[in-house]
């Protein structure tokens, strides 16, 4: 049981290296490809739409065929996508290689929670979801340094040549270990060792019921707004933008400018698990004590380093990277909206919904940084300056206010609907009162 989590963990890390692998060698990528800030943009655009698109099919797949396949198949087409990066002469291949890696990786992790569902008790799967995503996490660290410091010791091809054939091997040592269920059962479902429940465990997108049903529900538009509010600034500055901002527009060593992204990780590792224990304990008032007071202080942070007379200190940074790191665990809150507010039998709809948010912002805001960085002359790594980055991250200002004006509007409109506050009346009633 531990053995078949643990492969499948390893595989999920692995996968978030791949997903991440540009982060740390953004510029050297820049150089290679001769791609403008806009081209670099698209790499990552381009990867986390086929990640998000292929969230209901992969569903679908593993409601056929369970995890150990899928999980397989996905690492195949991730060591393709590498081995494609590793070699590829152009633009137009590169685009290929994000292809696939975005569809590998949007294998992997819908198959983990399938294996995590039916080879644990009930009691056990939300602890070891929580387990899960944060070890995933790892993966970042490792794109971060042992693959950047493997790129500049010896080649771009060696490098993601390598990350193919971890591929390789994950695959092969995937298909050999893990299993679609425990050998005692004949489907895949989750028990519940206390009372003897069995349920049958399903992960594809109800296709049933519309999406004008899961969405007319205020508490789904609440749900998508925070996710799509609370991760992209972290997202933006973890997938692309933060290694090229700190080194070339704030002037930090590499090795600086890689502690400080590591520190991005490990603190939204660390804040994970208090957000969680907060959002329970006070379910009825987590946009405004959790969701809202995250997205200030991210916002406050960026304008903080944006509005700093030069370079701004290494504290200042780290303090960025904190605040940045606290909109990843923010975001899960939304799937507890979607949880609460939806019955089963539309949950996958609304959860595609809500995860959906996340994604639609992360594409733009990386988008918009990119586009701002060519508008401003700034486009390649010889032209990169402060006050460029300085400007094109102050695209993302928008996007909050944007996500918490629905975020407000939202939540009055869910307490409403729950009971737990009076609709307001029309201005001529109150006038009469």
């Amino acid at each position: 049981m531990w053995l078949v989590w643990g492969v499948a963990v390893a595989a999920y890390v692995l996968s978030v290296t791949n997903r991440t692998s540009l982060s740390a060698v953004g510029v050297d990528a820049a150089v290679r490809f001769e791609a403008d800030a806009s081209t670099l943009s698209m790499f990552a655009v381009i990867q986390l739409a086929v990640y998000g698109l292929m969230q209901i099919p992969v569903g679908l797949l593993l409601d056929r065929y369970g995890a150990r396949p899928i999980i397989t198949i996905g690492m195949v087409l991730m060591a393709v996508g590498q081995l494609i990066m590793a070699f590829a002469p152009n633009v137009g291949i590169v685009i290929v290689a994000r292809v696939l890696l975005g569809a590998g990786d949007a294998a992997v992790f819908p198959s983990v929670l399938r294996v995590v569902a039916t080879w644990f008790p009930e009691q056990r799967a939300p602890l070891l979801v929580q387990f899960t995503g944060i070890l995933g996490q790892v993966g970042q660290l490792l794109s971060l340094l042992p693959l950047a410091a493997l790129l500049h010791a010896t080649t771009w091809s060696v490098a993601f040549g390598s990350l193919a054939g971890l591929g390789v091997l994950f695959a092969v040592l995937v298909f050999g270990i893990i299993r679609n269920h425990p050998p005692d059962r004949d489907a895949d479902v989750a028990v519940n060792t206390a009372t003897g429940a069995i349920h049958v465990v399903t992960s594809a997108a109800d296709l049933r019921v519309g999406f004008r049903e899961s969405w007319g529900h205020p508490g789904t538009r609440l749900a998508f707004w925070s996710h799509f509010t609370t991760p992209f600034a972290g997202t933006a500055f973890a997938l692309l933008w933060g290694f090229p901002f700190l080194t070339a527009g704030e002037g930090l060593a590499p090795a600086t400018a890689s502690l400080v992204i590591s520190a991005f990780v490990v603190f939204g590792m660390l804040a994970g698990p208090v957000i969680g224990a907060l959002s329970s304990r006070h379910p009825t008032r987590r946009s405004r004590m959790l969701v809202l007071p995250i997205i200030g202080i991210q916002a406050v942070a960026w304008l903080a380093v944006i509005a700093w007379p030069g370079p701004a200190p290494l504290w200042l940074l780290f303090l960025l990277a904190f605040a940045l790191a606290t909109g990843g665990p923010a975001s899960m809150i939304a799937f507890d909206h979607a949880r609460t507010h939806n019955p089963s039998h539309r949950l996958s709809t609304a959860t595609g919904i809500v995860n959906g948010g996340g994604f639609l912002a992360g594409l733009i805001a990386i988008f918009l940084i990119g586009l701002a960085m060519d508008l401003q002359g700034a486009g390649t790594p010889e032209t990169y300056s402060l006050e460029a980055f300085r400007i094109a991250f102050l695209t993302q200002v928008p996007l909050w206010a944007l996500g918490a004006f629905f975020i407000v509007f939202e939540r009055r409109r869910t307490r409403v609907h729950l009971g737990l506050d009076e609709p307001r009346r029309p201005r001529r009633e109150r006038a009469r009162d």
